[in-house]
Formats: C-alpha cells, sequence, structure tokens
C-alpha cells in the first residue's frame, strides 16, 4: 500500500473524525450535521482514494475495490442525508441510515481484511 504523507494522513483522520462529529450533531441541528458529514466524508474518501495499493495480490486488489466501494457508499449517504434535510429528490426520510450502514461494514471488514493479507504477501 502507498503510504500517505503526513498532511493527507492528517486530512484522513480529521475526514473520519468529521464524520462522526456531523453523525453527532445530527440529533441537535440537521443542516449543521450534514455540512459537518458531507466535508469529512470527502476529505475520508479523497485520502482513501489516495492510498492507493500498487502490488498485484488479487485478493488485496479485491479488498480495495471492496474499500473504494465503501467510499461511494459514504458519499451517497451524504448525498441522501442532503436530500432529507434539504426536501428534495427520492430520500425524504432515513434512506442515509441504510447507505452508512453499508459503509461502515464494507470499511470495517476491509480494515480488518487488508493487514492481514498483506502480511501474508510479505511473508511468501
Amino acid at each position: 500500500m502507498k503510504t500517505l504523507s503526513p498532511i493527507e494522513n492528517f486530512l484522513f483522520r480529521i475526514g473520519a473524525i468529521g464524520m462522526l462529529v456531523g453523525l453527532v450533531v445530527r440529533m441537535f441541528d440537521a443542516r449543521l450535521s450534514l455540512y459537518i458529514y458531507a466535508v469529512g466524508a470527502l476529505c475520508f474518501c479523497l485520502m482513501q482514494v489516495r492510498a492507493e495499493y500498487l502490488g498485484n495480490d488479487l485478493v488485496v486488489r479485491r479488498l480495495r475495490r471492496q474499500q473504494l466501494l465503501a467510499c461511494v457508499f459514504f458519499i451517497l449517504t451524504a448525498v441522501c442525508m442532503s436530500m432529507q434535510t434539504l426536501r428534495y429528490g427520492f430520500c425524504r426520510r432515513n434512506e442515509w441510515m441504510v447507505a452508512l450502514a453499508i459503509a461502515c461494514l464494507l470499511e470495517l471488514y476491509t480494515a480488518w481484511r487488508i493487514p492481514a493479507e498483506l502480511q501474508k504477501v510479505k511473508k511468501s
């Protein structure tokens, strides 16, 4: 895996914290929550795309694609949240929660599996 620079790593962590803060703020102010979450998701996903895999192992490449799919669902969550908050489009209820759950499951699975697979590749 390509390592991120210190600034990119900082943006990655700020993005993750921004997503969490945005979801907590949702209980108090939906509009502010939308903006905090969207900026956090954008930072998180952009930095995750920058940390590309340069190897040839098919399992890690598949896991990496799943990780990028999780990023798409994080962005989709922000879009669905905006549809609900700003009252446009087809997402009028809490459809964003489904997209967020899918993204979190994919991210959790890949965050667990990629380091283990990279360790197997190093050993062989």
